[in-house]
């Protein structure tokens, strides 16, 4: 299936984003937390980290995270809308491959940003259950990689994405971006 044209993009993928990672990075932790402020208790009863000053530095670290996430997830979104001409749902998928904006240093810069947002949302909280379903998100999210997402797109966009592929690192950034043109 196509979408046909940007405005229908944008409104899919707006309607993808509230779905799918407004699921999994919003109401979830929700659901796991209540959002309420811990103090990273262990099941021992006992604190993690007994001094506040570390606490605050993992707060003030995971409200950076949930921020970087978060910008990070919009941005792919709007790119995959306008540039793309589709959205990041698998049944509507863009038109073009994107590889610009954050993808010309990471390969999945959309799940690095869901998981980062969990992991921000863990830390911030204090909450040790929000850090584990980081890690099971991840895991399922490698899993849906390497089973379904690369092969399509390898079938999709052919030696262009093996291009991109090849050079460009599915979870851990690149230093530095590639430069318009080195593969495509």
């Amino acid at each position: 299936m196509a979408v046909k044209g940007k405005r229908q993009a944008t409104v899919g993928s707006a309607l993808f984003l509230v779905l799918a990672p407004g699921m999994v990075a919003g109401v979830v932790p929700y659901l796991i937390s209540g959002w309420e402020m811990r103090g990273f208790e262990v099941a021992s009863g006992g604190s993690l980290w007994d001094f506040p000053t570390a606490l605050w530095v993992a707060r003030v670290f995971g409200v950076g995270l949930v921020v970087l996430g978060s910008v990070g997830l919009l941005d792919s979104f709007v790119r995959f809308a306008r540039e793309g001409i589709g959205t990041p749902a698998p049944v509507y998928p863009t038109e073009r491959l994107v590889v610009t904006g954050l993808y010309r240093y990471v390969r999945n810069p959309m799940y690095c940003g869901v998981v980062g947002a969990i992991a921000g949302q863990g830390l911030l909280l204090g909450d040790v259950r929000l850090l584990g379903y980081g890690c099971a998100v991840w895991v399922l999210f490698q899993m849906f990689v390497l089973g379904y997402e690369e092969p399509k797109l390898r079938a999709r966009y052919g030696a262009a994405y093996e291009r991109y592929r090849g050079a460009v690192p599915r979870w851990l950034p690149r230093r530095v971006a590639w430069q318009d043109g080195e593969f495509l």
